[in-house]
């Protein structure tokens, strides 16, 4: 029996084994902030394989100068004390070294819209239910059951492999992957098991960017409103302007590899969302500001800086509309997320790899995706030139109710990414 059919067979044997680890994760809640619970069953697991994982806090100070740096709400929020990310390095021969791994955060929940319990597994016949099944414990889980069957086997591979499961993924990255590479833990390629529906193999992600408005009005009572001006009003033009914005860009952005596994993402690979808004204390009281705050994710072929302009200008020529507001400038701030689009050739090693063992494993036919959302893969590509794609199960319901993904698609995952392991760094005589 080949080396990879024993994996496969070992991997399928531990099925029940997989659904309790995915439990385990999801039962630790780790809303992007509060991780450690789920590190906590992590680092178990890989002492269990007799491996000793190195733990450590971030530090924003020593992050605070890389070019790809900055400061994430939730860092804003609580810092990255008791936050750990878990690295380990696994070592084989002289030949190419491999990071397999993801993030261990998830978003939170409105458990109201929950049909089922979301800080456990519900499994109904081959789907599994709950916050973070798909993005992305199960995939982490389906990585580290890909190790310990590697290592069970006794497979000496012929490099290295380091495990990494990291924080904040879902906030920007910077206390988790940069802080993994920046820390030492640079492969010659990547695997990271998002949520990409396998065969599928993720070769790009989005740029995101958060964004607030303050826009002004003149407070006085309503009873004398005609003095004042009232910032909601003034706010709907804004938020009017940012939206026709959103409907150029729609119109006139394509990148094919978004929507080549998900046709209803045509037309809409890039997006701005206002999704907040604050304004006034009173009801009898017209409000002197509105702030609004928003979100923009676009794909690779523009930067930052362009981006960042068009908003910019859009909202100041709906100033200059107004009477009133083109004497009383709206201010904008970039703050939180402001990540660069990524994207890697379909025709680097690790990607042909990947697809070669996705779609023999699955019996199916994949293709190269992404660019619709930001991912800790652009950290690899663009600061440090190693080659990083997305290799994980399908999912639904990502950040939403109930959401969930298949065991069959784990276990695909599972022996995917062994397969990949075998390939990529060989096996020794």
């Amino acid at each position: 029996m080949s080396t990879k059919a024993t994996l496969e067979e070992a991997i399928d044997a531990k099925e029940t084994d997989l659904v309790e680890l995915v439990t385990d994760l999801v039962e630790a809640q780790t809303v992007t902030g509060d991780e450690k619970p789920g590190q906590a069953v992590v680092i178990d697991r890989l002492e269990s394989m007799g491996l000793e994982p190195d733990v450590w806090e971030p530090s924003a100070n020593e992050l605070a100068e890389h070019e790809g740096y900055f400061q994430t709400s939730s860092y804003d929020a609580v810092g990255y004390d008791d936050r750990p990310n878990v690295a380990v390095r696994i070592e084989g021969g002289d030949g190419p070294t491999l990071t397999l791994g993801g993030h261990i955060d998830v978003v939170d929940v409105t458990e109201s819209e929950w049909e089922r319990e979301p800080w456990t597994v519900t499994k109904e016949g081959d789907t599994i239910y709950g916050r973070g099944v798909a993005d992305m414990k199960g995939g982490l889980a389906a990585v580290l059951l890909a190790i310990e069957v590697l290592n069970d086997a006794g497979v000496e591979l012929g490099g290295d492999l380091i495990f990494q499961s990291v924080i904040e993924e879902e906030d920007g990255g910077i206390g988790g992957a940069l802080s993994v590479l920046e820390r030492g833990y640079v492969p010659d390629a990547a695997v990271i098991a998002e949520p990409f529906n396998i065969p599928n193999i993720g070769i790009a992600s989005a740029g995101v960017m958060y964004f607030r408005v303050e826009v002004p009005g003149k407070s006085v009572h309503a009873a004398w409103g005609h003095e004042g001006v009232n910032a909601i009003g003034n706010a709907t033009k804004v938020y009017q302007a940012i939206e026709e914005l959103d409907q150029r860009r729609k119109a006139e952005i394509d990148y094919e590899p978004a929507y080549r596994s998900d046709p209803d993402l045509e037309g809409n690979v890039t997006n701005i969302n206002i999704g907040m808004i604050e304004a006034g204390d009173w009801p009898s009281t017209l409000p002197s500001k509105a702030i609004l705050q928003g979100r923009v994710g676009w794909p690779p072929g523009e930067s930052r800086e362009e981006v960042r302009e068009q908003i910019e200008r859009t909202i100041r020529e709906a100033a200059n509309d107004d009477p009133w507001l083109k004497d009383h400038h709206p201010s904008i701030e970039w703050f939180g997320w402001q990540a660069v689009p990524h994207e890697i050739s379909p025709e680097a090693e690790i990607a042909q790899i990947s697809k070669q063992n996705a779609e023999r494993v699955t019996g199916q036919s994949g293709s190269f995706v992404g660019g619709n959302a930001a991912l800790d893969e652009r950290f690899y590509a663009l600061y440090y030139d190693t080659d990083a794609v997305s290799v994980g199960p399908e999912g639904w319901n990502l950040h939403g109710a109930d959401e969930h993904t298949t065991v069959p698609a784990l276990l695909e995952t599972a022996k995917t990414i062994a397969g990949i392991a075998v390939d990529y760094c060989g096996v020794e005589e």
